[in-house]
């Protein structure tokens, strides 16, 4: 749906990634291979921006353009050619973050090779790393919700989570198979983290509420959700990137990001409020 959509992922990213699905469509190229060179783009992204020149910063900020691209066309390979599964959809979330840690420590360790560079600045990317994992489990969490609801879907975060602690419980003794244990587990201590961000549990029913009713409550404001997606935020510091100017894109995070997510969340709560729910 548009709706949850962020804006520059329909009219820039993910045109790209089709170009991208096209070239590789007839090859036995699958979507865990596009997930896996993504997240190869984003490790070299962090490389480049550790070197910490004009330049680097400028050939970090291609990369970090490249992993976006080849992460929106996973996706989409895996619809047309309907292989996906759910190990792929945990590997792409790995792959996410594995890529945007590797692009935060480039970054930090470009400035510690500029003593000239304020100290201060390593704090701020910090601050900006834990605001952006928290900005992105909200956003996370009121989109699914918001489709879960308005397509009449069962809880898929729920139902998807209960099957990977059970997947958990009977691989973690098991010899082998630790790169699958570890990408599950990280997927089940993120979840934990969004539970305590949104206080989410199993979702109440939704009385004299149509599908229709809730989603012409919440289409603006899921507008506003996404509009603090990752792709802005890439966006945001491939720009910055050009001017290496690092602490603009500190303080858009931390500053503008956080606000908004701090009014949406308080807007939201009001919304739900309105609805009544069974106990």
């Amino acid at each position: 749906m548009a709706e949850v959509e962020e804006v520059i992922d329909l009219i820039l990213y993910r045109p790209l990634a089709f170009l991208v699905v096209i070239s590789v469509y007839s090859t036995k190229i699958r979507p865990d291979h596009l997930t896996l060179i993504a997240m190869v783009m984003g490790i070299l992204g962090g490389c480049f921006y550790s070197i910490g020149s004009h330049t680097t910063c400028i050939a970090g900020a291609i990369f970090y353009l490249l992993f976006n691209i080849f992460d929106c066309s996973d996706g989409q390979l895996a619809r047309i050619k309907k292989n996906g599964s759910a190990f792929g959809r945990l590997l792409d979330g790995v792959a996410d973050y594995i890529a945007a840690i590797a692009i935060f420590a480039g970054i930090a360790i470009g400035y510690s090779n500029k003593p000239e560079q304020p100290s201060s600045l390593v704090f701020l990317l910090a601050v900006a790393g834990i605001s952006i994992i928290v900005q992105e489990s909200l956003v996370d969490y009121f989109r699914t919700r918001f489709l879960d609801i308005v397509l009449e879907r069962k809880d898929t975060y729920n139902e998807e989570l209960e099957e990977y602690r059970n997947e958990y419980e009977i691989i973690k003794n098991e010899k082998g198979k630790w790169f699958y244990k570890t990408i599950v587990y990280i997927y089940l201590t993120y979840s934990k983290i969004q539970e305590s961000l949104t206080s989410r549990r199993k979702r109440p029913k939704i009385i004299n509420a149509t599908p229709e009713y809730y989603f012409n409550r919440n289409r603006i404001i899921i507008r506003f959700w996404v509009f603090m997606g990752p792709s802005a935020k890439i966006t945001t510091l491939v720009l910055c990137s050009l001017f290496c100017r690092f602490d603009v894109f500190f303080w858009i995070v931390i500053g503008g990001f956080n606000i908004l997510a701090l009014l949406l969340w308080l807007i939201q709560y009001q919304i739900d409020k309105s609805f009544e729910t069974l106990k």
